[in-house]
């Protein structure tokens, strides 16, 4: 196993060859870590920049923001006033940049090239971004996860593979922004992965894929379900629509586990966000039009690849029914962290959410109905291994409807803690948009055809 690194980042980590006690009373000269090269990670590293730390970043693909170019056809419903970090932006400012108008709404590509990778190729970050770089452990330098004595003294280190070698990195503290999209969850109700499943290679689809655009002829024409009742499931849904109005041959299923339709159409006109209200709005007048078949209440159960087709079979409201003859299935049921580079380190993970765990009262959607999170900063994000944090979407677990906006005001909260500004780590101040929805007292409003 070789040691890293080469370049500038040479100056920032210290070589494992050194003596341990050396190592111990260095940690000060260490960069903080970042995983993760989304948004959120992007606006820790601004933010450490800003208060004159060094950070060394980790993105598992080739290019920065490699989870929303694979969505870099969808549009935002939030517009650009809640998408761009303030130390962020303080810094492309310097540099030039103008911000884009704040009403209008990016899509997940103009989210990169026009914020994200200008961000990243500031001279102040780029030397320390490591691309095709996929950490794959993280612990303490010589200590496992049950060694108590001194903890905190001693470095974290990183298992990082990155072109083909493996390495390894010592930091002062980690910041885990790796996001949940790159591990969705099976379409199986009971949240297990089968065989079956697997078998059905890339008839399955997870994410919102570029139904309109190079996958078109993918779908076109076909009968294709969707499984989910999230926003991911409705904006697949709705491109669905767009081609069916196109190529009228076009068969939709939906297969949803709510038992009314009606809970996933949301605030509607009432969301403070009126893109996502829009969203509603489009998805009752598509089911009220009956082009598209709802199965409410439906628990998937298993999957059958026979004669170029598929069928699903499911429990819904107590009998089995089978969905037959489908070309193409979108799966849309959420993602899940990937908790298992965490290992060797001590967490504070809901055990049922995999939320941070000072989080899930706030946000577990058994009991959280409103989709509104009061603001939460590094007092709530704080782990039981000392300079250790999970933010952004990891932050939130299996739960949905993250924005953006909590992920910049919690890595701020972060950054200052770790900086030693106390004050401004407990001063946690985030406006978020209503979305509308608030229990079960919700107003739909009326049909007209």
């Amino acid at each position: 196993m070789s040691t890293c690194c080469s370049g500038p980042v040479n100056v920032e980590l210290q070589m494992l060859t050194k003596p341990k006690k050396e190592v111990q009373t260095s940690q000060s000269k260490l960069p903080v870590a970042i995983i993760g090269g989304g948004p959120v990670g992007l606006a820790a590293a601004a933010h450490l920049v800003s208060k004159g730390e060094t950070f060394i970043l980790f993105e598992a693909s080739n290019e920065i923001a490699g989870n929303v170019k694979q969505w870099s056809h969808v549009r935002l419903f939030s517009p650009w006033q809640y998408n761009i970090d303030k130390a962020a932006k303080s810094l492309l400012e310097a540099h030039g940049w103008e911000q884009p108008k704040d009403d209008k709404h990016p899509t997940g590509g103009e989210l990169i090239t026009q914020y994200l990778a200008p961000l990243s190729e500031l001279p102040s970050l780029k030397p320390h971004i490591h691309y095709k770089a996929k950490v794959t452990a993280v612990s303490r330098k010589g200590l496992s996860k049950i060694k108590t004595a001194d903890r905190e003294r001693f470095p974290f280190v990183l298992h990082v593979q990155k072109d083909n070698r493996k390495m390894i990195f010592e930091a002062k503290a980690v910041i885990d922004t790796s996001g949940t999209w790159a591990s969705p969850n099976p379409a199986l109700s009971e949240g297990i992965w089968t065989e079956e499943e697997q078998a059905l290679g890339t008839r399955m689809t997870y994410g919102i894929p570029d139904i309109l655009g190079i996958r078109r002829e993918k779908y076109a024409g076909k009968k294709v379900l969707v499984i989910g009742s999230g926003h991911s499931a409705v904006n697949a849904l709705l491109d669905l629509e767009r081609l069916q109005r196109q190529v009228p041959e076009t068969t939709i299923a939906w297969v949803i586990r709510k038992p009314d339709v009606r809970n996933v159409y949301g605030g509607q006109e009432n969301d403070s966000l009126r893109e996502r209200g829009q969203l509603g709005i489009q998805i009752q007048n598509f089911v009220d039009s009956g082009k598209v078949q709802v199965y409410p209440s439906f628990l998937a159960e298993g999957f059958q690849e026979e004669r170029d087709r598929i069928t699903v079979s499911g429990n819904q409201n107590g009998e089995m029914v089978r969905i037959e003859a489908i070309d193409e299935i979108i799966c849309n049921t959420g993602s899940r962290p990937d908790l298992a580079i965490l290992r060797e380190v001590r967490t504070d993970i809901d055990p049922a959410i995999e939320s941070v765990g000072a989080l899930s009262p706030l946000i577990d959607p058994n009991i959280h109905s409103c989709g509104t999170v009061r603001p939460h900063g590094e007092r709530e994000l704080r782990q039981p291994e000392q300079n250790f944090y999970i933010a952004g979407s990891k932050s939130y677990g299996r739960a949905p409807t993250f924005l953006l906006a909590t992920g910049y005001e919690q890595v701020r909260s972060i950054v200052a803690a770790l900086t030693g500004d106390w004050e401004a780590a407990k001063k946690v101040e985030l406006e978020l948009p209503e979305t509308g929805v608030c229990g079960r007292r919700i107003a739909f409003r009326k049909s007209f055809h």
